[in-house]
């Protein structure tokens, strides 16, 4: 596995890899989230590589840019152990070099939900995806369904820019109880740990009361508005029925809809989701067991 720290270099190296090639795009702390996507790029290319940058452009004035967290040394050795051929860790200038000015920005995809809550994120988002599609030239990009906003609107900037390439959409990847992986979660005290699990079963109530045949989204919301309501740690930012390309709000759920909610537990912002495509439930998958 070869770590590479500048874009000429990148290139240079990527030139004398075989093809098919597999980007996963990271801001590192790897957690098995991340893993799962490596393997399933391991099983679908040739090579694959993996992007560890965060990005300054998606985090907000009052945001965790500063003390996100970073571990370098141990993302590599979890990286080789997963099947990495190829690590670009740029700093901060090599990606917006001194007198920057260009930006990407996704239309109404964007705008609702993470968009609204945090101003200029897909900003950020599309303008660093733009540049590591550009720098890796890849075949196929791999991102996790935990942040389904973002894979709808990288699905939008991919087919207005004509990327030859295709985005992979992987399975959220859950702990034991149910919590979504986030490199995030290592914010959390003991008792706002457990706490953080009132996401999954505030998704869980909608998922059955949809089951016993309630197609309201108005009723839907309601139900993961109940849960959220008992848990006195959880501080409610939005719950969204909503259209799964579109993100717009549902007033009838059938057999498309993205069920999704941002809560913050203490000072720590969590968002999670399930998806519901075709009548097909996709809640995420809990490792060492089918996906459920």
């Amino acid at each position: 596995m070869q770590l590479i720290h500048s874009l000429p270099e990148l290139r240079k190296h990527l030139a004398t890899l075989p093809r098919p090639t597999g980007l996963v795009p990271t801001m590192g702390f790897l957690h098995e989230g991340h893993l799962a996507l490596v393997r399933r790029a391991r099983d679908e290319c040739k090579t694959v590589g993996v992007s560890i940058f965060v990005n300054p452009a998606q985090f907000g004035p009052q945001e965790d840019l500063a003390r996100y967290p970073r571990d370098l040394p141990r993302d590599l050795r979890l990286l080789e152990t997963a099947g990495a051929d190829v690590v670009w860790a740029p700093d901060a200038d090599e990606v917006y070099p001194p007198g920057y000015q260009t930006y990407v920005t996704v239309g109404p995809a964007a705008e609702p939900l993470e968009g609204a809550a945090r101003p200029g994120h897909f900003r950020g988002v599309a303008t660093v995806v733009t540049k590591l599609f550009n720098a890796f030239a890849p075949d196929r990009a791999y991102f996790g369904q935990k942040d389904a906003q973002q894979a709808a609107v990288i699905r939008q900037m991919a087919r207005d820019l004509n990327f030859p390439l295709q985005i992979v959409i992987c399975p959220t990847v859950r702990e034991s109880d149910g919590l979504a992986m986030s490199s995030r979660n290592t914010y959390l005290t003991p008792p706002e740990r457990q706490a953080a699990t009132v996401l999954y079963r505030a998704l869980s109530a909608a998922k059955a009361v949809y089951q016993h045949g309630e197609r309201d989204a108005d009723k839907l919301r309601a139900s993961m508005r109940d849960i959220l309501a008992a848990e006195p740690l959880a501080k409610k930012e939005y719950i969204s029925t909503a259209d799964p390309d579109t993100l717009q709000e549902l007033t009838v759920a059938d057999r498309n809809a993205l069920f999704s909610l941002a809560v913050r537990i203490g000072k720590t912002r969590l968002i999670d989701n399930f998806m519901l495509v075709d009548g097909v439930w996709n809640t995420g998958a809990f490792p060492g067991k089918a996906e459920g």
